[in-house]
């Protein structure tokens, strides 16, 4: 890793050169007047630094949230580019043609990019993690942005009160609770789901039994009249009630609850993932990239980010701050949190790409 952290244009590399410059200088400097200490060990500021985000509602919250801070603290405009691309950010290192101060990236993604040498690793000196989940604060590379849950949700109007299914194996019992479903069009985490309603315990999912799960999704595939593709469409069918219960990410179902759309949340047997953040390998603004992150590891606007888009970050002191007619609505809420699953990046950064291969052609066959 310290290789890696020493390549030549990366940030450690930068600053081994610019801390030799500061000791030949050490003797001009202390004979002029004193420069603070801040000007000494930060590079000049760019005028602009880009962001590569997902977009959309995501973007509109992060530029309210973290982008405006980040201009309003340091004086440096931020500009937006989507949609995440590894093949993108693969070309941008390889090239050493480097627009991206941060890149969002998804779990999976994260993982092979660190794997690939694509990512500087993270300045423990500038970003505090001291108040994460003690399994995330020694993160290398990978910056834990969000997370978000794939749950059960269903319409109100079909199963009213607590008639509703309440985990996967009723999710799955079409007899018990008769309707169609939607799923999304992915075999992440719909494996998950199955062997779960097959009877696999939660802590012993991985390695995943990929043939019994496809078993299981066999038993319901005719009574799926959804494959969605987008947030917005998982929960957008159950209002339309063109399905009665679904899987669907939490903030999407959440944004329509507050507008009193005859929906509901499950989160028993959710699904925990990280959506991650991560610069790129010799990225010119590597520092101020840097600055962000530290930003966006704030609590308190952790906690305000998330009352604005339902998908909270990680630092565990920003519920604080967060209103509380608004966590209850939240994966983090703990009452929830220890319900759930959070599903495991690695595993499928590994085994993934075979595993869509032959899901693509599943979801084709009668």
């Amino acid at each position: 890793m310290m290789q890696k952290a020493m390549t030549k244009g990366s940030y450690a590399y930068r600053a081994s050169l610019a801390a030799g410059a500061l000791v030949f200088s050490g003797a001009l400097l202390a004979a002029a007047v004193a420069v603070p200490a801040s000007a000494q060990s930060e590079p000049p500021k760019p005028e602009q630094i880009v962001i590569n985000d997902s977009g959309g509602d995501m973007q509109s919250a992060m530029r309210r949230i973290f982008y405006s801070e980040f201009e309003k603290r340091y004086g440096i405009r931020i500009v937006n580019t989507s949609p995440l691309d590894l093949g993108k950010l693969r070309a941008m290192v390889n090239s050493g043609n480097i627009d991206w101060a941060v890149t969002e990236l998804t779990g999976e993604d994260a993982v092979q990019a660190e794997k690939a040498g694509l990512l500087e690793p993270l300045d423990h000196k500038i970003i505090d993690f001291s108040a994460y989940p003690e399994n995330l604060r020694d993160r290398k590379y990978i910056f834990p942005k969000s997370v978000y849950s794939t749950v059960i949700a269903y319409n109100t109007d079909v199963f009213k009160g607590d008639n509703h299914p309440k985990s996967w194996a009723d999710f799955f019992d079409v007899e018990k609770f008769p309707g169609m479903r939607s799923m999304q069009n992915t075999p992440i985490e719909n494996l998950e789901f199955a062997l779960l309603a097959d009877g696999v315990p939660a802590d012993k999912l991985y390695p995943l039994d990929v043939d019994r799960a496809f078993r299981k999704l066999d038993t319901i595939k005719k009574h799926v009249a959804v494959w969605w593709t987008t947030g917005a469409q998982s929960a957008q069918v159950l209002v339309d009630k063109e399905v009665d219960m679904g899987t669907a990410w939490n903030g999407r179902v959440w944004s329509l609850m507050k507008e009193n759309a005859p929906v509901a949340i499950e989160w028993n047997q959710g699904a925990i993932k990280e959506s991650a953040f991560g610069i790129p390998a010799g990225a010119p603004n590597a520092y101020w990239g840097q600055k962000f992150l530290a930003l966006a590891a704030e609590a308190k606007l952790q906690g305000v980010y998330a009352e604005v888009i339902g998908y909270p970050g990680l630092n565990l002191d920003a519920l604080q701050f967060t209103d509380p007619k608004v966590a209850p609505f939240l994966p983090t809420y703990p009452d929830h949190l220890k319900k759930q699953f959070w599903t495991n990046i690695a595993w499928w950064s590994e085994n993934g790409a075979a595993i869509k291969e032959r899901w693509s052609r599943w979801v084709l066959e009668n």
